[in-house]
Order: structure tokens, then C-alpha cells, then sequence
């Protein structure tokens, strides 16, 4: 019978807290003053119970701050870890989404998944720009940057021991800075098209020794001189850029080019420019907007960086579950007696059972808050770099603890303090009266 007792409960936890899991803020909202109401009305018999049984045993926290303590440090270390590693997910995602916007298109080899296993040649490049949607400047000029991308390695900053790591190259033409608005001179200048000069993201030299205006650079065994750097507040800032013919010539890539970006006239013109593209039967291309682009090229990283995170925060989380739980069946042995004549005078096993797991979410909930300012105050916009997917190069980028992170870190301290409170009380409102009165 107890056995089944204790499946039941175990079946009604996981119920709950996939539920939990689930449920957006404004579903805790609701909960929190249907809960409310519970307690204050006096209508509610039991809620009122529940709350003269919480405000006591909340009461004496300041009495058994040492034990409370384990479980506010214990939760309070799972959701700092488990943001700061979430907020690399999010920092790494966000960093891509912000590269693209709905009304600029790229436009590669049909069927390749990024930009360096595709290859477009001087007749697919002439009628991209040709296609319908495509915006024009004040020459009447179509709005293409035609882009080559490349690799090279450069020393990492901060090396000891004289590592290097990869950095991409792209060629690009005059257009680029139309398609892409975002992209500024901070220092120096741009790039003359026909000299082997570089503009140089702000992220790239962060990443890499030696980048700064009039240092000389060696790229396919070429000196190349780094004439300006510019900010973009997206993955482009970990790029090199250069003259895209330049790049081709010293590369040997002759008259192709592995993608071309494009400004729509607006972001409903994507469909007639992408149709006219795919129904040609002499291109071999597929088109996407910016924005659709850079958020596929996130999704395999973004995928792995959550999975490590939630792996990591479950395992510590575990830790502290067992901590919750040692607390309080402690507390609630140390208060046997006084539950015992709470029941013993009218007071339901319900009020009971409610009113242990409200103390221990409470805790929960400080831990949870704790957890996620350290890592908001730590980790928010700590720069970080990896390898891009689908990339050649490293792509630099800031953690984001957003919003939605410290609900995630919340909404698991809350869980945890659940799992924790949950059988404790349960054991408080199943032990027989005579035998609690008899435990001290």
C-alpha cells in the first residue's frame, strides 16, 4: 500500500513538473494569485490553515539559518551555472540573428548548407543582379555584393606558446556597405577596391595579436595593410574584409564567388526574387533571407551549448534536491510535536503538507534569484569566441542573460525546491499523532 502511495506521488511530481517546465511566466503569474487568494480569503478554511502553518515554520527560519542556508547556496550555484552556460547559447544565437535581416537576401549553389561549399560563376552572378525585387541606387546600380570567402590563420592573442587560429577572409564589393547598413568605420578607414588593403572587425581583434590600423598582415603569401576597423554588432565583426577581386586574384579563385547578398526593394519582394531564381532553368541556385540564413547556421551550436548546459545544471541540481531534502526532513523532525498538535487540533494533513512546501520554495526562490543576478552581473555580455558553424573562421560574440534565461534558472529553483519540500511534507502529514508526540 505504501508502496503505491509513494508511485502515485512519484507520477504526480513528474506530471507536475512537466507542466512546469513548460508553462511561460504568465502562467506562474496566474498560479501565484489564484494561490494568493487561497490563502487570504477566508473562505477557503484550508488556505487559511495553510497560511497560519507557513507563517510559523517561516517564522522560525532566522533560527535555522545554517540549514536553510544549504539549501539557498546549493540552488543558488545550479541556476548560476546553469544560466551563465545557457547564455552562451544565447549570446552565440543572437550574435548570428542580428547578422541577417527579412529584407536583404543571400544567394548560393542550390543544395549547399553555407557559404564555403558554395560556388556561383560571373553569368550566375550577372542575372542575381538581374532578378526581380532586387533594389537599386541612386545610379540605378543593383544593390549586390558579390563575396568571396576565405581562411587564414593568424596568432591568437594572448598565446604563450604562439598558437593560431582561424580567421575568415571575406571579399566583398563596394555594395556590401549598402546591403549591410550596420557595418561601421570606427577607426581609419575603408578598404580602396584594387589594393591589397583590410578592414578588420572589432571582434576579430579581440581574437587575434597584431590587428590594429597600418599593421601588416600576411594572407596567401601576400602583405596586406589593415586600413580601418569596423563595428557591425554581429558575426561579420569577427570577419576580415577586403576587396573582393583582390582576394580572387591572390587566392586563385578567378571570376567566382561563393555567395551574393542582396537588398530587396522591401521584404515582401523576397518571394518574387527568390522564384525567379529558382524557376530559371539556367541557375542552379537557392535563395533565403538574410535573417533565415544566419538563424540555420546557429541552430546546430545554439543545440549543443543548451545540451551541455541542461546536462551540467541536472547533474548539479541532483546535489541539490538531496541537499532540500536532508534540510527539511530535518525541519520537519524537529517539529514533529508541533505538527502533531496542529492535526490533533483540527488542522488538515493538506494545510500541512502545502504549508512545509511553501517554506521550502521560498528558499528555493531566494537561491534561484541569487543564482541569476551573480550571473546576469558575471556573465552578461562576457566576450567569448568558437568556432561558427559552417564557418572557415572563429566568430566572436557576447553572452546574453536575458529575461527568459532567469525565468528558465526561476522556474528550475522553484522545481527543485518542489522536489525537495514534497516528500518531507508528505511524511509530516502521514505520521500518525501518537507517534509524532512521541518523537521528542
Amino acid at each position: 500500500m505504501n508502496f503505491l502511495k509513494n508511485f502515485g506521488l512519484i507520477l504526480l511530481t513528474v506530471a507536475a513538473l512537466v507542466v512546469w517546465v513548460m508553462l511561460p511566466w504568465q502562467g506562474a503569474v496566474v498560479i501565484a494569485l489564484l494561490l494568493a487568494l487561497w490563502l487570504f480569503i477566508p473562505a477557503f478554511r484550508s488556505g487559511v490553515q495553510t497560511r497560519s502553518v507557513a507563517s510559523v515554520g517561516i517564522s522560525t527560519l532566522t533560527q535555522r539559518l545554517g540549514s536553510s542556508a544549504v539549501i539557498v547556496v546549493g540552488i543558488a550555484g545550479v541556476v548560476g551555472v546553469l544560466v551563465a552556460l545557457l547564455a552562451m547559447a544565447e549570446g552565440y544565437a543572437e550574435t548570428l540573428r542580428n547578422s541577417g535581416s527579412e529584407d536583404t537576401a543571400i544567394a548560393m549553389r542550390g543544395a549547399s548548407a553555407n557559404e564555403v561549399s558554395s560556388t556561383l560563376s560571373r553569368e550566375d552572378l550577372v542575372q542575381i543582379a538581374q532578378a526581380p525585387g532586387v533594389a537599386r541606387n541612386a545610379k540605378g546600380e543593383p544593390i549586390v555584393s558579390a563575396e568571396s570567402v576565405v581562411a587564414a590563420n593568424l596568432p591568437i592573442k594572448g598565446s604563450k606558446t604562439g598558437d593560431e587560429g582561424s580567421a575568415q577572409v571575406r571579399g566583398v564589393s563596394d555594395a556590401a556597405f549598402d546591403v549591410r547598413p550596420n557595418v561601421k568605420i570606427i577607426e581609419g578607414r575603408r578598404f580602396t577596391a584594387g589594393l591589397r588593403e583590410l578592414v578588420i572587425g572589432k571582434g576579430a581583434v579581440r581574437q587575434f595579436e597584431g590587428l590594429k590600423v597600418g599593421a601588416t598582415l600576411n594572407l596567401g603569401n601576400q602583405p596586406w595593410t589593415v586600413v580601418g576597423i569596423f563595428a557591425s554588432g554581429d558575426a561579420m565583426e569577427s570577419e576580415l574584409w577586403a576587396d573582393a577581386n583582390v582576394v580572387n586574384d591572390t587566392y586563385r579563385r578567378g571570376s567566382s564567388r561563393n555567395s551574393a547578398t542582396v537588398k530587396l526593394t522591401s521584404a515582401s519582394a523576397l518571394k518574387a526574387f527568390k522564384d525567379s531564381l529558382e524557376n530559371n532553368p539556367q541557375l542552379k541556385v537557392k535563395a533565403s533571407t538574410t535573417l533565415e540564413f544566419f538563424s540555420k547556421q546557429s541552430e546546430g551550436m545554439t543545440k549543443i551549448l543548451r545540451i551541455i548546459g541542461i546536462t551540467v545544471g541536472s547533474i548539479m541540481a541532483v546535489g541539490a534536491v538531496f541537499g532540500a531534502l536532508n534540510t527539511m526532513f530535518a525541519a520537519v523532525a524537529s517539529r514533529a510535536r508541533e505538527i502533531a498538535t496542529l492535526r490533533a487540533i483540527g488542522f488538515r494533513g493538506l494545510p500541512v503538507v502545502i504549508a512545509v512546501m511553501l517554506e521550502t520554495m521560498l528558499l528555493a526562490l531566494i537561491g534561484g534569484a541569487i543564482g541569476g543576478l551573480i550571473a546576469w552581473a558575471v556573465f552578461n555580455g562576457f566576450e567569448a569566441s568558437t568556432m561558427a558553424a559552417g564557418s572557415v573562421g572563429k566568430l566572436s560574440f557576447n553572452l546574453r542573460v536575458s529575461g527568459g534565461l532567469l525565468w528558465e534558472g526561476i522556474k528550475w529553483a522553484l522545481a527543485i525546491g518542489f522536489i525537495g519540500g514534497l516528500f518531507p511534507a508528505a511524511r509530516a502529514a502521514s505520521l500518525p499523532v501518537t507517534t509524532a508526540l512521541r518523537e521528542l
